[in-house]
């Protein structure tokens, strides 16, 4: 169903209403469609593998939270017996026997997770992450690559993707202390680590990388790229930190770090082990982890931290994904068939934009070639032409993500119908652009 005059004119007196009390009219940018120069969209529910707009009206949600809802929207399991959990209480203030349980559930999967520390958010699990390694290293710099997105704290937004985007670092108020202890390299080359780390190898106290990267679209690591990465962090001294806030669960227990085969020094997790609460978490080797208070002097801590709320969440998450081996198996297959779908229709316009397939994720860019290597190809990606489908997309009941750096993610809440719908959309979608 598409939305009509008087819709628009109610999205747009929420739009202003937000305007007037939230800074930018959102909590979070990319929910402004401010990117692609496009409206708001304004959600009022949700269910399984849709969301809904303040008018009622039904679209298949490809956003899925940008990652974590593995079981789409209010899944029964997660859902069911909410009181039961509430009525024990949502933060304590002190550790308790489930939040054990958890880091030891977390450990089976992540063995390089020897010691861990459960945090809210992402950001929070990258920065203790960063701060771990320089105290351990007794060094400052840390290397970290164009486009990928580490959350919102000030050493992570320098050439960062997702929506962030940040050009003038001062304007975005990052100190120039800050600029002068990271070093942002080329993502899937090592020439440009190796150029851009010369003099500075003793200063350089970790690698920050997503093993996969899902923020400049989904981009996977060439090969021996992260081999080259590990070597260069025991030749140099320092660590190699793998955020995995988007890859674990997501692309299975045992993260990115099993596929690729390389063992990190430091992992952080977040987002999807919530399955939409808010929980995170960094950890990695005794040694390395031995920085933090009590034991060392590296203070991290907060009153949320470790809640038995969110614990009890992720408790519920991996239930469903130990006891359902089959859901991975699931998602991929429609993936297969979304991926499928698209590249037909794009073949059939005489579109060359290449689409990826991972696991439960889909994605394309309208930039003609192989798939994005690093963040120079996405940056030539067309925003005006990803705009356009975006608003023909929405039009035709499907929620993209209003970024062209996102990529999207599929549940197990999806069903074959909802792909079929969603390649109809597209090919309509597509055409108009023609």
């Amino acid at each position: 169903m598409r939305p009509n005059s008087q819709s628009m004119r109610t999205l747009a007196d929420v739009a202003a209403r937000a305007r007037n009390v939230l800074a930018g009219g959102c909590d979070s940018p990319v929910r402004s469609g401010w990117s692609i120069a496009e409206p708001m969209f304004v959600q009022s529910s949700a269910a399984g593998a849709y969301a809904f707009d303040g008018e009622g009206r039904r679209y298949v949600d490809y956003v899925m939270g940008y990652g974590p809802l593995l079981f789409g929207h209010s899944h029964p399991a997660l859902t069911t017996g909410l009181d039961d959990l509430a009525r024990h209480g949502f933060v304590w203030g002190t550790t308790h026997a489930e939040e054990i349980r958890l880091g030891e559930r977390i450990r089976t999967h992540l063995p390089s997770m020897e010691r861990m520390r459960f945090v809210t958010t992402g950001s929070e699990a990258v920065m203790s992450a960063v701060r771990v390694a320089r105290a351990f290293t007794e060094r400052n710099v840390v290397l970290k690559f164009a486009g990928n997105y580490h959350g919102h704290f000030d050493l992570a937004l320098l050439d960062a993707g997702a929506s962030a985007q940040t050009t003038g670092a001062r304007r975005g108020g990052i100190p120039e202390g800050v600029m002068r202890d990271v070093i942002v390299a080329r993502y899937n080359d090592l020439d440009s680590v190796d150029a851009l780390v010369r003099g500075r190898e003793r200063e350089l106290a970790a690698i920050l990388v997503e093993p996969v990267c899902g923020n400049m679209g989904w981009v996977r690591p060439a090969p021996g790229f992260l081999e080259g990465l590990r070597e260069r962090c025991d030749g140099y001294g320092a660590l190699l930190i793998f955020d995995e806030v988007i890859t674990w669960p997501r692309l299975g227990l045992r993260g990115a770090q099993a596929r690729s085969g390389i063992v990190p020094d430091l992992t952080t997790i977040g987002k999807v082990m919530g399955g939409g609460a808010p929980i995170a978490a960094f950890g990695g080797r005794e040694a390395v982890m031995n920085e933090l208070a009590p034991i060392g002097s590296v203070f991290t801590g907060g009153t949320h931290a470790g809640n038995p709320f969110c614990v009890a969440m992720a408790h519920r998450v991996l239930d469903l994904l130990e006891e359902h081996p089959e859901y991975y198996a699931r998602m991929s297959s429609l993936a297969r068939q979304l991926a499928a779908g698209l590249r037909s229709i794009l073949t059939e316009r005489g579109s060359l934009y290449a689409v990826v397939q991972d696991e439960s994720v889909v994605d394309f860019k309208f930039r003609p070639g192989p798939p994005n290597r690093d963040y120079d190809d996405a940056r030539m990606a067309d925003k005006k032409q990803y705009a356009a489908y975006y608003r023909a997309m929405l039009e035709r009941g499907v929620l993209l993500p209003p970024s062209v750096n996102e990529v999207m993610f599929l549940s197990t809440a999806h069903t074959t119908a909802d792909v079929e719908a969603t390649l109809a959309a597209a090919a309509e979608s597509l055409a108009l652009r023609q």
